[in-house]
């Protein structure tokens, strides 16, 4: 498990690097009740950091389950108003949020797809001034991990310590065992803005992905798209990294013009369900086939929530040679899995993908070619043999991947 020592180190990092707390600043941490002890850690940490109040959100997955499970479906999807009013509150607030993503890969098996997929279009419907606002960095947010025991089980089924297993491979995607690990991050983070920037000069008009797993797709990127790294600007002027770990840079696909076949490389955990062996088909930015050997009901409801969730909202690069990917393990979260393998994500994309994004309205940003939904669910596409190609408008080819990793 964790020191104490290392801990504290975990904490500043998310504090400093991730939301970038700022003296007097609220901060709302969203925890599974499993983490409990570390979770007041964290709490006692930002208040040295200067917090000037941190409230907690307790999640218990178990008792999900037993919603899901038992309750009236009418009530259960039911989005009271005090929960909307919540995150308004948040919002008008400028809260810094830190999310704890620890979920049981397996936490929803057995329950019906489909009353998961009832709550989870009522609720993205809900909160979607929320989504829209963190999307469009209104708020400092990060998320970020602590291991638990169910989770680890996932990962090490063999291992007689698997909490303890996990909690190494934690500390060495943080960066914890360098002598100071905020100034580590600052390191990683302008090497990350390096290859963005390289990227940005390019303006490419799409991106060719290939590899020998069946991946054959042609992604056009939106007009005035931006390539971004994990540090970016909130709407305050003040920097922040959404997501630690993270490895990746990212852009904005053009919500119309994907075109080809997909292969996941890795499973995808969603609404507490693994989908694997998957293939997706898009003809003009639209999903017009798909199947998967596991989770195929997760998936089609994905799929058909809204129609935003028939395109895609972000190409992200991950190479093999990330510190996560080096590792070679299945994390089965999102979080970890997706900077270890190059990804896409199905659903909304980031306004700030696009130039001058987070001033634009709707209409402006359709015409850019950035789609819109209630969902943003990433997925992973990179293997040891991808190529990926960017064009230009004047045909020119620039080979960006080979073998998996970057050539630029």
């Amino acid at each position: 498990m964790f020191t104490k020592n290392q801990l504290k180190k975990y904490f500043s990092l998310v504090l400093k690097i991730g939301v970038n707390l700022q003296k007097g600043q609220e901060l709302v941490v969203f925890s599974p009740v499993e983490c409990a002890d570390t979770t007041r850690l964290l709490v006692e940490t930002a208040y040295k950091e200067g917090a000037s109040l941190v409230r907690v959100k307790w999640e218990d997955e178990q008792v999900n389950r037993l919603n899901y499970l038992y309750a009236d479906i009418d009530a259960l999807s039911e989005v009271p108003e005090f929960m909307v009013k919540e995150k308004d509150y948040m919002l008008d607030k400028k809260v810094a949020y830190i999310a704890i993503d620890a979920e049981d890969p397996n936490i929803y098996k057995g329950v019906d797809e489909k009353r998961l997929a009832i709550c989870a279009k009522k609720r993205g419907i809900a909160f979607k001034k929320w989504r829209e606002a963190t999307m469009n960095n209104e708020i400092r947010w990060c998320v970020c991990s602590l291991p638990t025991l169910a989770w680890a089980k996932q990962v090490f089924p063999n291992s007689k310590t698997p909490l303890k297993d996990l909690t190494v491979k934690i500390k060495e995607t943080m960066r914890l065992d360098s002598k100071n690990p905020v100034k580590a991050w600052e390191q990683h983070l302008k090497r990350l803005n390096k290859r963005a920037n390289f990227l940005n000069k390019q303006n490419f008009e799409y991106l060719e992905f290939k590899n020998a797993l069946g991946t054959d797709l042609r992604a056009g990127l939106a007009k005035d798209h931006l390539w971004l790294a994990a540090e970016e600007t909130a709407k305050d002027n003040i920097k922040f990294t959404a997501n630690i770990p993270t490895e990746e840079i990212f852009t904005c696909p053009h919500a119309f013009k994907v075109d080809g076949v997909l292969k996941n490389a890795l499973p995808l955990v969603h609404q507490g369900n693994i989908i694997d062996n998957f293939s997706i088909t898009f003809k003009d930015g639209k999903v017009t086939d798909f199947s998967a050997e596991k989770g195929y009901e997760t998936l089609k409801e994905l799929i058909e929530t809204d129609e935003g969730t028939y395109r895609l909202g972000e190409v992200a690069l991950v190479p093999k040679s990330s510190p996560i990917a080096k590792q070679k393990i299945l994390y089965f979260n999102t979080l970890f899995d997706e900077n270890a393998s190059c990804h896409l994500a199905i659903g909304k994309a980031y306004p700030t993908t696009v130039k001058n994004g987070s001033n634009l309205s709707k209409e402006e940003l359709v015409k850019l070619g950035v789609n819109d939904s209630t969902e943003h669910v990433d997925f992973m596409i990179g293997t040891s043999d991808l190529s990926v190609v960017g064009v230009k408008k004047s045909g020119e080819r620039i080979t960006i991947f080979t073998d998996g990793d970057f050539v630029i």
